[in-house]
């Protein structure tokens, strides 16, 4: 099965009333928002999106209205994180009714399955439906490790096409290649370890902190795809302090903390993840303060991805 997926894919945030109740239209404006900043696909009901914290309904709630407010812009896919593998097959299936463009499949969440039952999971709900998958390896938040050997036993399923690898251990990326070839999409999933994923072969990036920070983001992506690295390592290096935010228990709050200090929605997390206090905000506050005072000039740095492009335009000219 053939998939175009590449680029910056936000795993997005789920907005939320100050009741707790979904807030769907300022979720649909913050999608639209990373749209007009420059993703390349969007991720809805990760764990950013608090899948896990969301009714039945509501998640399809949540995909209806992103299907429609994208209208086919860019892919949209869907995190699949239930309990038992036939609750992720009847969602991974109206998920595909509803319009998603593919799926973020988790292995079922509680129970830690060994590699036999891992397997077994990802082929069952591959067979539920005919979307291409993202196959999510998180063993330090989930438990369970998805070993490149077992993405090599799975090569034969087709709509397994991509792989989120956050692991944590950038060495995996050339384990992957090197056990797997080129049979899967590599995507990076944590954030703090992008650039030196991007380096050694992923071609796609689910981010977390893209919801706070979408151009600084897309600019990043953007010189590293030129192999631009003196300007790429000097924006990771700025973004670090807060890429840094989303490998913590409490991402979602931190993230939603700076999307808040961003001007791009709101801090309301479901219980029972609260709102920061004390100590632990201000620390996080003046990360997200200081990421913001220092921002890098943007346009210099497009200025020369513009003159990259010129450049390779002009030698392709005169070949």
């Amino acid at each position: 099965m053939y998939v175009d997926w590449k680029g910056v894919f936000p795993a997005a945030t789920t907005l939320f009333h100050p009741d707790q109740s979904l807030d769907l239209d300022s979720t649909c404006s913050h999608v639209e928002m990373m749209i007009d900043a420059g993703i390349h696909g969007v991720i809805m009901l990760g764990t950013v999106g608090e899948n896990c914290s969301l009714t039945h309904s509501e998640k399809i709630t949540i995909l209806k209205a992103t299907v429609d407010q994208v209208r086919g812009r860019i892919p949209v896919l869907t995190g699949v994180a239930e309990t038992t593998t036939n609750l992720a097959c009847q969602f991974a299936a109206e998920a595909e009714q509803v319009g998603c463009d593919g799926l973020m499949l988790l292995p079922a969440m509680v129970y830690k399955s060994d590699s036999r039952e891992t397997i077994y999971h990802f082929r069952k709900v591959a067979a539920s439906c005919s979307l291409p998958i993202l196959c999510y390896n998180n063993p330090v938040s989930y438990g369970v490790d998805i070993q490149p050997e077992m993405f090599a036993e799975l090569a034969d399923v087709p709509s397994l096409v991509a792989i989120k690898e956050s692991s944590e251990d950038v060495r995996r990326i050339t384990d992957l290649y090197n056990t797997c070839g080129e049979r899967y999409i590599l995507f990076a999933g944590v954030d703090d370890l992008a650039l030196e994923a991007i380096l050694m072969g992923a071609v796609g990036w689910v981010s977390g902190l893209v919801n706070a920070f979408p151009r600084e983001n897309w600019l990043l992506w953007e010189l590293a795809q030129r192999n631009l690295l003196t300007e790429a390592r000097e924006i990771y290096r700025w973004y670090m302090p807060l890429l840094h935010l989303d490998t913590d228990t409490k991402l979602v709050q931190y993230i939603k903390l700076a999307q808040s200090e961003c001007g791009f929605g709101s801090e309301i997390t479901r219980a029972p993840r609260l709102a920061l206090i004390g100590e632990e905000r201000e620390n996080v506050l003046n990360i997200i303060r200081q990421g913001i005072e220092n921002r890098p000039n943007i346009e210099k740095y497009i200025s020369k991805i513009r003159d990259y492009d010129e450049t390779i335009k002009s030698v392709r000219k005169s070949e």
